[in-house]
């Protein structure tokens, strides 16, 4: 059986666990050498050695010189670039907007949107020389339904949804696509913190769900090969919500998102 991804060159940021080490994963799996970007190197270097044509960099996402070097790696050391995903993140400042802090608020945005212009800017060139391939943006139900997370990264991730749309508008015309995945909640080390462990986020995650179901990284993996392979060669500008129906309920308790209250104090 041929793999799906068989010759490709990626690139994933936010690469050392979570969405971002699932993915990385399923595209070496699947014949794509994979640059695994991450600030946390040992993790990233761990994984890179368990996977076939796999290579670590230490990347902070919210460098644009760091970005960039990511995507140099992959040509020079791989010779090509086919695939960009730009899925790093964090939750961020929480709090009542009144009293948000300005410098958290910009950093929250640095992490999880001015780094995806980053992404899709450094990638774009070699792309669009070649006149193939496709970029990928980690969204989220808080970018596309109100009121699902804390303010800056609801607004971080409608902006990520914005500009997948704006790109993948410019991007066509040089036959390059640009799609995003906009997941609910999935059990990873990172929604662990917010849900009372790992157990606590799987079962808020099927919990929430009209399916029962819990989401798993790996159907995120799936959504992004899929984008990525020869099925998804048509399909541009789309943000794919990926969340077992979880935000029919838009059942997020604010008040386990580090006490996310209103400008007068309640819950």
């Amino acid at each position: 059986m041929s793999k799906r991804l068989e010759g490709k060159v990626a690139v994933v940021t936010g690469a050392a666990s979570g969405l971002g080490a699932a993915t990385a994963a399923r595209f070496a799996a699947e014949g794509a050498r994979v640059v695994l970007a991450d600030l946390q190197i040992d993790k990233a270097e761990a994984l890179a050695a368990s996977l076939p044509g796999a290579v670590a960099i230490k990347t902070n996402v919210t460098v644009e010189d760091d970005v960039a070097a990511a995507v140099a790696l992959a040509v020079s050391r791989f010779g090509r670039l086919d695939i960009m995903v730009n899925n790093a993140g964090i939750l961020g400042v929480t709090g009542p907007i009144a009293t948000l802090d300005g410098r958290d608020f910009l950093r929250t945005m640095d992490i999880l949107f001015t780094s995806v212009f980053y992404g899709i800017k450094h990638a774009a060139p070699h792309l669009i020389a070649q006149r193939s391939g496709c970029i990928l943006n980690t969204a989220s139900t808080a970018g596309v339904y109100p009121a699902l997370a804390p303010h800056a990264y609801t607004a971080a991730k409608h902006a990520v949804v914005g500009l997948t749309k704006s790109a993948a508008a410019e991007l066509a015309f040089h036959s390059v696509r640009v799609n995003a995945v906009a997941p609910g909640l999935v059990p990873t080390a990172f929604t662990s913190q917010h849900n009372g462990g790992l157990t606590g986020a799987t079962e808020a995650s099927a919990a929430r769900s009209p399916l029962g179901r819990a989401l798993d990284p790996n159907d995120v993996a799936e959504a992004y090969t899929w984008f990525a392979s020869d099925a998804g060669q048509n399909i541009t500008g789309q943000v794919l919500v990926l969340d077992g129906g979880q935000a029919f309920r838009h059942g997020i308790d604010f008040g386990s998102l580090a006490g996310f209250k209103d400008a007068a104090g309640k819950n």
